[in-house]
């Protein structure tokens, strides 16, 4: 008999579409930025930045985002995993840009 198996592993889209990490404060994405980066060395250099979006009112509730860029073979779905599970890590979620 045999089990099935479900995973629980995002699709992939397209393997090279830069991804967001989107995170609460500046303090949380720049540690989520250093942890990714220790992790996966083969990201290359991560940005930090302040969500575009937010108006001039929302100043104090701006999200901040950990921009990835993705790697020479492209994101696989094990790679999208691990984002997402950082990003949760730190009350945050994961967006494909």
């Amino acid at each position: 008999m045999s089990e099935n198996h479900t995973t629980d592993l995002p699709a992939v889209d397209d393997p090279y579409a830069r991804q967001l990490l989107v995170l609460p404060d500046r303090d949380t994405a720049e540690e989520a930025a250093e942890e990714l980066g220790a992790a996966q060395p083969d990201l290359g250099e991560l940005e930090v930045v302040r969500d575009a979006l937010a108006g001039e009112d929302d100043a104090e509730d701006a999200q901040w985002l950990v921009v990835a860029e993705a790697p020479e073979s492209g994101w696989t779905p094990a790679l999208l995993h691990a984002l997402d599970r950082l990003a949760a890590g730190y009350e945050g979620w994961r967006e494909e840009a």
